[in-house]
């Protein structure tokens, strides 16, 4: 390979992608991948650093540079077993990561270009390995699993931390029962992600993956109501895992949002998603629809709610947003994908209040321009209410996509578990351990909304200490 400061820098390989036209009507996946040409071409672009930044920004570690360097070797099974060697759930990092902030974001080779495409490179491996039916490895450590019935894991909540504690524990021969409140495991996963961006398939397969491990699936198992964390401690669980996210949706306050046609994005997107709304009718599931739509917010959810409600029939949809443009927290490239789409931004207002007809049905909403101050907290501008202006909107339906908080039914079920002054599980940041023994939280429940990414590095730690103490 050529010295990295005489290398001739390709240009970032294209992601190939449906037409925005044709994908705006359909829930197929929007990103392609990679072809094995375009993979290995992206994959030479890599400088092969001595000191690979890139791993420090990933926050489950993976050794990205060994992975592209099986790749460029065309060794794809050493590829996948140096990224499932830390990441249990490769195929769907590569699509939903934020890696322009994580991995991508601390490349070298992002500081004078575009850094490699290193989720698309995983994605890449992943789906790739998965199709040759490779699972050699998987098959030996379902072996190994069944080596430890003395060892006993549960994680209550089956999102992305609790998957990472599963299959990190499982592939070390500790028994892990992961409990599920809804009828489906993979938590967000299913139920907030929508298939063209996340295909239910691929978290199938990951998901068949950990069952091959050894890993055990319970659903229709409510933390705090059908079994307690005390419950699970009394029946010989050696350590317990809280992965239940922060499912409880914010809403805004205003009047008129009891309203028919008003939903929180979780409703709304657990609709779709999780029911199959979007395969109606051969699932017997169907959603509330409306010619004009209206989303409040500008993080991935209502990205996620906006591009839904498009594909769900409506005419018209629109992010309302009280800061401008730049302020928005969602991807930027979920941001280009809806306005390629036709989505409608705008910015710079605040729902004041919504409106109904004689039926109590939504038929418009007041919003309150702004213009932007002086940064708050989070560093952003802070919008201010420009007085006396405002503007309404018909729409008939609005979704509220403007945050979550934790759900307080494990919690209150759980009186010796410390919250922080948020209502957050408190919990210590190296070992993920709560103020119960053997108690471990992980993901959105400690941190608030947050990343797969994050949470699944949050898994990773606790998943360390717990076999720390068990192995």
């Amino acid at each position: 390979m050529a010295d990295k400061k005489t290398k001739k820098i390709r240009a970032r390989t294209p992601m190939p992608h449906q037409d925005p036209k044709v994908r705006a009507g359909n829930f197929q996946e929007v990103a392609l991948g990679y072809s094995r040409e375009q993979a290995l071409v992206e994959a030479e672009r890599c400088l092969q650093c001595k000191k690979p930044t890139c791993q420090d920004g990933c926050p489950v570690n993976i050794d990205i540079r060994w992975f592209i360097a099986c790749l460029v070797d065309d060794d794809l099974e050493g590829a996948f077993n140096a990224i499932r060697r830390t990441n249990s759930l490769p195929a769907v990092c590569g699509r939903v990561c934020p890696q322009e902030t994580q991995c991508e974001g601390s490349c070298i080779l992002g500081k004078k270009h575009e850094p490699v495409a290193i989720g698309r490179l995983e994605r890449y491996v992943a789906d790739t390995y998965a199709a040759r039916s490779a699972c050699e490895e998987v098959t030996d450590l379902a072996a190994c699993a069944l080596e430890r019935d003395d060892l006993k894991v549960a994680c209550i909540g089956s999102g992305p931390s609790s998957l990472t504690v599963a299959g990190y524990l499982a592939g070390r021969g500790i028994k892990v029962d992961v409990f599920e409140a809804l009828h489906e495991p993979g938590g967000v996963l299913v139920y907030g992600i929508p298939e063209f961006r996340l295909p239910k398939s691929v978290v199938a397969r990951e998901l068949d993956g950990l069952r091959k491990l050894g890993v055990t699936f319970r659903t229709n198992w409510v933390g705090g109501k059908t079994i307690t964390i005390q419950d699970m401690l009394d029946q010989g669980y050696n350590a317990v895992f809280i992965g239940v996210g922060a499912g409880l949706p914010r809403f805004l306050n205003v009047p008129g949002e009891n309203l028919v046609g008003v939903f929180s994005a979780n409703e709304y997107l657990t609709r779709v998603n999780l029911g199959r709304a979007y395969e109606f009718p051969t699932y017997d599931t169907p959603a509330y629809r409306a010619r004009r739509v209206a989303v409040i917010g500008a993080g991935n959810v209502a990205m996620d709610a906006a591009r839904t409600a498009l594909r769900m029939g409506a005419e018209e949809v629109s992010i309302v947003y009280r800061r401008s443009e730049d302020e928005m927290p969602a991807r930027r490239e979920e941001i280009e994908h809806a306005v390629e789409e036709g989505i409608k931004i705008r910015c710079l207002c605040g729902p004041l209040s919504f409106h109904g007809d004689n039926q109590g049905r939504l038929k418009a909403m007041t919003v309150q321009k702004m213009e932007l101050g002086e940064p708050d907290e989070s560093g952003r501008c802070a919008p201010v209410c420009l007085e006396g202006e405002t503007e309404q909107i018909p729409c008939g339906m609005a979704i509220i996509a403007v945050g979550t908080r934790p759900n307080p039914v494990l919690l209150e079920a759980t009186p010796d578990l410390e919250l922080n002054k948020w209502g957050y599980v408190q919990t210590d940041p190296e070992t993920g351990e709560t103020s119960i023994p053997n108690v471990f939280a992980g993901g959105d429940i400690v941190t608030g909304a947050a990343t797969v990414i994050s949470a699944m590095g949050a898994g990773r730690r606790a998943a360390r200490e717990i076999a720390r103490r068990l192995l």
